[in-house]
């Protein structure tokens, strides 16, 4: 056990922190590196609307840090109270010491403290067909946060069941990405798995596969693919790789006039889910 997973374990506690010093203030820094949030297993959520999201979508939090100038705000008493009632640690700071935690021009007044959430690969179809989903999105390789994290909010958006993340991807508890989700990663389910992992398991998959791929034959408009529906997406600079495309039931590309090569992996993964879930949707 971590220093600050014992130090989150002495439950139902509410401390005030004036000291920058603190060792909880610098073990809360310390989830800034992937390495501390790996190791730990757990992130920070910035803001107090994002945090009340966590707490009604059924996150428990493991720490609850809030300004101490805020304190009687009506949401964040309400915050508080779940938090402690769940057994979390609550800290009650000074805004210097806040300041040390965020990292914007406007520093937020509240940080929750989570704990990671991955799903078993084995169990991604009968998760899908438990929830009564017909969606899943798949990114390969995507490596901007933000990206990442605008993606995980669009597939909210429209209705995805679950997102997989496959091979080596940026953090999607970052706070960027974090960030970037504007709550969504509180909503949507994320899974994980190697390359060779999904390229074994894809045998297993009920439903057809749409990849995105500049040699894509069909128009992205045209395909009318099989539920349970995986749209696949490759990373920024190369997408798909060639085993991944062949993999795919369909690919399509998403036709452009003009000057551009391409476009940014966040709009492409948007244009192509909404077009996609345009019946469910009721466009």
């Amino acid at each position: 056990m971590t220093e600050l997973e014992s130090r989150a374990t002495k439950k139902g506690l509410i401390k005030e922190i004036t000291a920058v010093s603190n060792q909880h203030i610098k073990d809360i820094r310390a989830l800034e590196r992937r390495k501390v949030r790996n190791q730990t297993g757990q992130f920070m959520a910035e803001g107090l609307q994002l945090v009340a999201f966590a707490l009604e979508a059924g996150w428990d939090a493991d720490i609850l840090v809030y300004a101490k100038n805020i304190k009687s705000h009506d949401l964040v008493q309400q915050v508080a109270a779940k938090v402690y009632a769940r057994g979390g640690l609550i800290l009650e700071v000074s805004e210097q010491v806040l300041s040390k935690l965020t990292h914007r021009d406007n520093p937020q007044h509240v940080i929750g403290v989570f704990r990671q959430r991955y799903g078993q690969l084995t169990d991604l179809a009968s998760d899908l067909e438990a929830a009564g989903g017909d969606m899943v999105v798949a990114m390969e390789g995507v490596k901007d946060p933000g990206n990442l994290g605008t993606s995980i909010r669009t597939s909210d958006a429209v209705g995805a069941s679950a997102l997989l993340l496959i091979g080596e991807t940026t953090d999607p508890f970052s706070l960027e990405a974090v960030r970037a989700t504007m709550g969504s990663i509180f909503h949507v389910p994320l899974y994980r798995a190697t390359r060779e992992e999904f390229l074994s398991w894809r045998k297993s998959w009920p439903g057809d596969i749409v990849g995105t791929h500049l040699k894509g034959a069909v128009d992205y408009r045209s395909v009318k693919p099989k539920d349970p529906l995986m749209v696949m997406m490759g990373n920024e600079q190369s997408g798909l790789p060639d085993e991944f495309a062949e993999s795919c039931d369909h690919l399509v590309k998403i036709p452009m006039d003009g000057r551009a090569e391409s476009l940014n992996l966040a709009v492409s993964t948007g244009i192509t889910l909404f077009r996609l879930r345009e019946g469910k949707l009721g466009l």
